[in-house]
């Protein structure tokens, strides 16, 4: 085993390279190396061996003994790896890999990807969900769909879409508070978040400047589609984007009281290394958003 661990591995690819062609030099052209360095690294092989693997005579080279029974095992190593990479690679290439917040996922991404299904059946898609702008470096993603102001050094990055928001409840919550009339009146109800600086910028629009959320029960639920569902619920009121509960608005399980929306000057993006602009699954998915977003910036 000890032997076996110390196998150059370019060694025994020259090596299989002049057994299958019978010729240092002709090997040398498959592998972009000289004739000399060829017969270089042959004879490091068979220096470790202790064997001659050919003889050298006039213009030819034959495998000796040695080298006959090594060299189908060599081609067997290697062509057994090259079915590896290759599997390996078919599956990378066939697998696009999305990071996206919870909320995107559910309320954009999911209801629009049969489209990107019918139009390349060829890609599997794997959607993770998670908060964090993730690590490229360290994670196995190909593409991210983040909110932000789109400064990420070293990725690259395409503006997607902006968000608003806007104060929405359940109809039964405002009607069990005299109905909403007007801003001020949300603050009869709990909120979600109360440290969000959406409120107090929202509340500034809306004529109702300096407002002082600072004694609020703190709770803090992470996505905007768990407060949704908080305040479907009858529970209090959120900032939630108008587009993304459209549906909900119009089944009446959500209560918009006011047409006055933010937004803070921050969207959604898509990002990816630089790098790997011009993967070929990457550029399908970019072009496929291009199509489907209107508002999409190369």
């Amino acid at each position: 085993m000890k032997l076996a661990r110390q196998f150059p591995l370019n060694a025994m690819r020259v090596f299989d390279a002049a057994a299958r062609h019978g010729s240092f030099t002709r090997a040398g052209e498959e592998l972009g190396m000289t004739q000399t360095a060829v017969s270089y690294q042959i004879k490091l092989l068979e220096d470790l061996l202790g064997e001659p693997l050919f003889l050298r005579r006039p213009r030819q080279i034959v495998l000796t003994e040695i080298g006959q029974r090594l060299a189908p095992k060599v081609a067997e190593a290697f062509g057994i790896l090259s079915d590896a990479f290759a599997s390996i690679q078919n599956d990378a290439e066939g697998t696009l890999v999305i990071s996206s917040t919870y909320t995107f996922s559910s309320k954009w991404l999911a209801p629009h990807l049969g489209s990107f299904h019918l139009q390349n059946p060829t890609i599997a898609v794997r959607l993770l969900t998670d908060q964090h702008l993730l690590d490229f470096s360290r994670e196995a993603v190909d593409v991210a769909l983040r909110y932000g102001d789109g400064n990420w050094p070293g990725l690259a990055k395409h503006r997607m879409m902006e968000l608003t928001f806007t104060p929405m409840l359940s109809p039964r919550l405002a009607e069990s508070v005299g109905g909403i009339h007007k801003p001020a009146d949300l603050l009869k109800l709990p909120i979600f978040d109360p440290t969000d600086p959406w409120w107090g910028q929202w509340f500034a629009e809306a004529g109702v400047p300096d407002v002082d959320l600072g004694d609020r029960p703190y709770t803090y639920l992470g996505t905007q589609t768990l407060e949704a569902d908080t305040v479907m619920a009858g529970h209090g009121v959120a900032m939630l984007n108008p587009e993304f509960y459209a549906t909900e608005i119009a089944l009446g399980r959500l209560y918009r009281p006011f047409d006055i929306a933010c937004t803070d000057g921050k969207a959604y993006w898509l990002v990816y290394p630089a790098s790997r602009r011009n993967v070929p699954k990457i550029k399908l998915f970019r072009n496929w958003l291009r199509s489907e977003i209107p508002t999409f910036v190369d």
